[in-house]
């Protein structure tokens, strides 16, 4: 357990210093743009309620939502309702985003950076970053009384699901390096994999089936490939969790 808390607390200190330091540092350009006033502009023309006027940028409508900006709990969801509806706008969407973030690491060390099935707690930020940026995207518009853990919940939901599509993908490659038989020769993975033949997709196809069909090893069809057998395997875990399992 102990051993878990130091990776889980080096893992965080990384990603302060890399993606979200990364984030932090863009946002810094594209919050204070003019693109940017012009959205500030207008979301607080469209919201007088909420009392927006004397911000300049959408820097200054991310830095009043956090805790110390001076606003009630209750004040910063109606902004973050505002900010959902008006979406939309590729700056605000950004502003959105970018407010969410501690909720979004914290989703993702309830579901302890993906440890056991991602290497990297890095690379569960980013698609759990990636997936929240979808979800606003597919939720613009929308008034939500509760929009923050509305996106968070759902956000858990799709996360949770990535993960268990990685781990089960893993699961599979894992018994393609411990069992080199070739598998049978009829199966529906089978039929699907043919039907990428052709495609843009071929190689990863022909090289799945080398390695489920024709029991190569991983180290030989890497060999043929061109390829570290390392990244050939987090190519086909990829490949397995997006269309074949």
């Amino acid at each position: 357990m102990v051993g878990c808390a130091r990776r889980c607390v080096l893992g965080a200190m990384t990603l302060q210093t890399d993606l979200l330091g990364q984030m932090r540092y863009e946002w810094q350009h594209v919050g204070h743009t003019a693109h940017s006033r012009r959205a500030m502009a207008t979301l607080s023309e469209r919201h007088r309620d909420l009392r927006l006027d004397g911000l300049i940028d959408l820097c200054d409508v991310v830095t009043l939502l956090e805790s110390r900006g001076g606003r009630t709990v209750l004040e910063r969801a109606e902004i973050v309702r505002a900010l959902l509806e008006e979406a939309r706008d590729v700056e605000i969407h950004r502003a959105l985003l970018q407010t969410l973030i501690p909720g979004i690491v914290s989703v993702c060390r309830q579901l302890r950076f993906g440890e056991g099935i991602i290497d990297e707690p890095s690379e569960t930020v980013g698609v759990a970053l990636s997936l929240a940026s979808e979800l606003l995207t597919d939720w613009a518009g929308q008034s939500r009384q509760y929009a923050a853990p509305d996106v968070l919940s759902a956000l858990r939901g799709r996360l949770r699901r990535w993960l268990l599509k990685e781990k089960a993908a893993r699961r599979v490659i894992s018994n393609y390096d411990q069992h080199d038989e070739p598998a049978s020769e009829s199966s529906p993975l089978l039929a699907r994999l043919h039907s990428f033949r052709g495609s843009q997709y071929d190689r990863l196809a022909r090289l799945t089936y080398a390695r489920v069909y024709e029991g190569r090893s991983l180290r030989d069809v890497a060999a043929d490939d061109h390829s570290a057998p390392a990244t050939l395997q987090k190519e086909l875990q990829h490949f397995a969790v997006r269309f074949l399992i």
